[in-house]
């Protein structure tokens, strides 16, 4: 009978990270990854975040592909043919190495931190698709089985990192099964453009790099969001929008895309750009109130899986990688004190992430899916007033800027009393405080 200490079910950042730690400290480790390989199934914007990495590979700058490290957030507010671009935020201080936040492209980076798992000594098979969990007579987890022939593998603990979709806990019963109200469906692609074209056009030199993030009614009233940011010698562009949403709506992702694209702030940006890549993906977005049950009797559930996404700030592989570490060294300090990894003793690692950044942010913004999700006009009334504001303020045509300043708060009045501006403030300081 064939038998590890751990079996990881998926080789994304959340699965690679549990998947190295643990061999790093000596554990038998068996990684089950459905793709060709690793990165094939995997999408992402992509940023990564250097202090969820460095936690588990220090060096990882020496030899990780690493696109751009990013020294400019911007966010724009987008109607149909007007931008706000006044928030960004660019410092000197991020090209102080070490970087803090890069740019990335997930297929080269997922294959490099797979070839670091096999460097510690776990044993990666690709090509599999893990059918469902094992079972003994007390109802405790003791392996899996897969759809090759003699497939049943057996392990101490399972460590589930098989993404958004979580199919291998939902048919176990580990967890409820997802609904699209807590599920955004995003589409991106990469357009490839010359290093020099990408550097003059966002206002970079060598390695440094822009990130855009944009809000509005360029998602057409539904809630989501866009993105463009840059690498080496190409851009990602995406947008996202709640599952939902997007079942009511008779427009498809690649349109909204194409929409995107077209979008006269857009468009100059990646005029001439060839496409390399076209992708779509789940993103699980219900947040900290959608979180399901994180173990149990011989099984851990970490990253996207478990539902860890911060969608306030675009953030989920720090969230997995950092969950994929906490649920490895839980497994590797039971190991050492000779304890079983029953649902008792498992329990650590719940108590580890609740006393993380990782728990912390899902509390702090538990409240604003719901506040996005009945309060549509957040993204759609308030990015389209302020457009229409800054556009009367800025044209000159001999009316003093004391009437216009009039026919702006006559605007806003007209589309929102003052009871619900007034609701409105205190709805979106009870969700971002």
């Amino acid at each position: 009978m064939e038998k590890f200490d751990v079996i990881v079910v998926g080789a994304g950042p959340a699965g690679n990270g549990a998947a190295y730690t643990l061999a790093k400290a000596g554990l038998s480790v068996l990684q089950l990854e459905r793709g060709e390989s690793p990165g094939t199934k995997n999408v992402q914007g992509a940023i990564l975040y250097a202090d969820a990495l460095e936690k588990i590979i220090p060096d990882f700058r020496e030899t990780c592909p690493l696109e751009r490290h990013i020294i400019e957030q911007r966010m724009w507010l987008m109607d149909e043919d007007q931008t706000c671009t006044g928030m960004s935020y660019r410092d000197a201080r991020f090209s102080q190495e070490p970087y803090n936040r890069y740019t990335i492209i997930r297929a080269r980076f997922d294959r490099w931190f797979s070839d670091q798992v096999k460097k510690a000594g776990a044993l990666v098979v690709c090509e599999t698709t893990v059918t469902e969990l094992l079972r003994n007579g007390s109802g405790k987890v003791i392996g899996v089985r897969t759809e090759r022939e003699k497939g049943d593998i057996y392990a101490d603990c399972v460590i589930l990192a098989d993404g958004a979709n979580a199919l291998v806990g939902s048919r176990a019963g580990l967890r409820p099964e997802i609904t699209a109200d807590d599920m955004a469906l995003a589409v991106k692609e990469v357009l490839f453009l010359p290093k020099e074209t990408v550097d003059a056009r966002f206002n970079i030199s060598g390695t440094q790099g822009v990130v855009i993030e944009i809000a509005g009614n360029v998602t057409h009233g539904m809630l989501g969001t866009g993105f463009l940011y840059t690498n080496k010698d190409s851009l990602a562009i995406g947008i996202g929008c709640m599952l939902s949403d997007m079942k009511k709506q008779s427009l498809t992702p690649y349109q909204l895309l194409e929409g995107l694209k077209r979008h006269p702030t857009i468009k100059p940006l990646i005029e001439g750009a060839e496409m390399k890549e076209y992708s779509a993906h789940l993103i699980p977005e219900g947040g900290y109130k959608a979180l399901p049950q994180l173990y149990g009797d011989g099984w851990m559930i970490v990253g996207d899986a478990a539902g860890f996404v911060n969608a306030v700030h675009r953030e989920g592989s720090n969230l997995a990688m950092t969950s994929g570490r906490m649920a490895a060294e839980t497994l590797i300090a039971l190991k050492a004190a000779g304890k079983p990894y029953s649902a008792a003793n498992l329990a650590a690692y719940k108590r580890t992430l609740d006393d993380s950044f990782v728990m912390a942010d899902l509390k702090k913004y538990q409240d604003v899916p719901t506040l996005l999700t009945e309060q549509p006009h957040m993204l759609g009334m308030y990015p389209r007033f302020l457009g229409d504001a800054a556009r009367e303020l800025l044209t000159v045509d001999g009316v003093s800027k004391r009437a216009k300043q009039q026919k702006i708060m006559a605007d806003l009045k007209g589309k929102r009393s003052l009871l619900g501006l007034l609701g409105d403030a205190y709805r979106f300081w009870r969700a971002f405080r």
